[in-house]
């Protein structure tokens, strides 16, 4: 027996309880018969604009990532997304196996999608290396996440932080300081530009964007559906969600 609603695939992902751009994006690029179910990992609104404080947002995520994997679970999905970006990024490509398999033992052998393989298998199918990359942190979080794509073999051309100083106040983005961001890292150089950070609500953007510069711009939401679509066997083209979804 499968689900009503959700009986081409059950889709979990859980996300820091101080996301609100997730969510709504997740559900956004949701085909028929497809469902989302989410769990939220409970952390506070703390500040990162310093490494003590960043370092303690990230262990309240580690602290409270497998309950809410577990949360998730209980419902039965085929995948669960993880959309925190921090965890993955910060200690480099060989934490990053360690923190996976981690995810998937708390998630009962399911497959775990996770933002650094998404990426990698969305700049794959685009045979795009020459990257620019945006953050939402300060120059502290964007110093990990550029040796991280270095250290997994990308040239990163360029890398902008929106400065945004705690997990809430990530999702206050405007769109204006998206425009400034995408512009400070484009360049002739550039392959395709990278979007980290699950609280920041660009999917739109980055679709508009594509028009505009004629090279892929990769949202963290888009990019983390459409491998949890395309690993679990689900190849529908979806439209205004950025040239992923449409044409891989």
């Amino acid at each position: 027996m499968t689900d009503m609603l959700g009986y081409r695939l059950k889709v979990g992902a859980v996300v820091p309880s101080t996301n609100t751009s997730a969510q709504p994006e997740l559900d956004a690029m949701r085909p028929v018969g497809v469902t989302n179910h989410i769990g939220r990992m409970v952390i506070n609104d703390d500040s990162m604009e310093d490494e003590p404080g960043f370092d303690h947002v990230m262990h309240s995520i580690r602290n409270s990532t497998h309950p809410a994997i577990r949360s998730v679970v209980s419902c039965s999905p085929d995948c669960v997304i993880i959309g925190v970006s921090p965890e993955s990024y910060w200690d480099g490509p060989d934490s990053h196996a360690r923190v996976l398999e981690s995810m998937r033992s708390a998630a009962d052998g399911l497959p775990v999608i996770m933002s650094p393989d998404a990426i990698k298998a969305a700049l794959t199918a685009l045979d795009a290396r020459r990257i620019g990359v945006i953050t939402p942190y300060l120059p502290l979080g964007d110093d990990s996440v550029s040796r991280f794509f270095k250290d997994s073999g990308y040239d990163v051309v360029s890398i902008q932080g929106l400065g945004m100083p705690s997990p809430a106040k990530i999702s206050h983005v405007t769109e204006a300081q998206l425009r400034d961001a995408v512009r400070e890292v484009d360049s002739a150089d550039v392959e395709a530009i990278v979007q980290v950070g699950t609280n920041v609500p660009m999917m739109r953007f980055a679709t508009a964007a594509e028009t505009w510069l004629g090279k892929p711009v990769i949202s963290n939401n888009a990019v983390l559906y459409w491998h949890a679509l395309r690993s679990s066997g689900i190849e529908d083209r979806l439209h205004g969600f950025g040239t992923l979804l449409a044409h891989h």
